[in-house]
């Protein structure tokens, strides 16, 4: 019998609801491991009043309504264990975009010399493209039934797509209008691996080098103001137009 279409656009909803919660999941984390102020023009929730740290076991529960929507509508549907599988490895892949995120910026080993447009973008493709980009569609894929392993090409272009938007991302945590985009952006503090920093090693004069090595990653304002004047000087507003 074909499917009742009101039955596939809510399971389609209840698939866009479980990437929600994944997304959830991730933002509660990260904004603890970065010491972020804002999200979504509110304080990050690990900042609001009385929830502190049991924000980390909120993630965790965000985490688990996924398995728990998914075995209640999908259980009976013949891909069921790929939506399972799916899910798992983007998770796997952002929490490793996560991890070399993290590495790169630890304390005691800042060494700005790592920090190339290839670095880069293996972070954003596994820390935000697949999650952000392939999972939606790779979902929808799997509704229709699918194969996935006959979508590679699909794949890459959603990586891609998700890459540019990330260096988006990286251009409006500086540049953008926290007013805005919700948030107050923490890059130059956090001494991250953004497309900025790492289009700048690559523009910069000796000179120029020593300004970011003297400056970036440390959240004195008068230190972050001066990589932003950099930034300036560099161009890469006229950079960023050009991707």
């Amino acid at each position: 019998a074909a499917a009742d279409p009101e039955d596939e656009i809510f399971l389609a909803s209840a698939l866009g609801w479980c990437i929600e919660w994944l997304q959830a999941y991730f933002l509660v984390l990260d904004d603890i491991m970065d010491n972020s102020h804002t999200r979504r023009g509110q304080p990050c929730w690990f900042r609001v009043p009385k929830v502190g740290m049991i924000a980390a076991n909120d993630g965790v529960l965000l985490r688990n309504h996924i398995p728990r929507i998914l075995k209640k509508h999908f259980r009976g549907k013949p891909y069921y264990v790929d939506l399972l599988d799916l899910f798992n490895e983007v998770e796997f892949q952002t929490a490793s975009g996560q991890m070399i995120d993290l590495i790169t910026t630890l304390q005691g080993e800042k060494d700005l010399s790592k920090y190339t447009l290839t670095l880069h973008r293996r972070i954003v493709q596994y820390k935000t493209a697949y999650y952000s980009f392939y999972l939606p569609v790779a979902c929808a894929l799997l509704m229709a039934g699918d194969n996935l392993d006959n979508h590679v090409d699909v794949k890459n272009i959603l990586v891609e797509m998700g890459t540019y938007f990330q260096v988006q991302d990286d251009y409006l945590d500086c540049f953008g209008d926290p007013e805005t985009i919700g948030k107050i952006g923490t890059d130059i503090e956090d001494f991250k691996c953004s497309w900025l920093v790492a289009k700048a090693l690559e523009l910069s004069n000796e000179q120029q080098k020593k300004v970011l090595y003297d400056n970036y990653g440390n959240p004195d304002p008068e230190n972050v103001a001066k990589v932003k004047a950099l930034y300036n000087e560099l161009n890469l507003q006229g950079a960023f137009e050009e991707v």
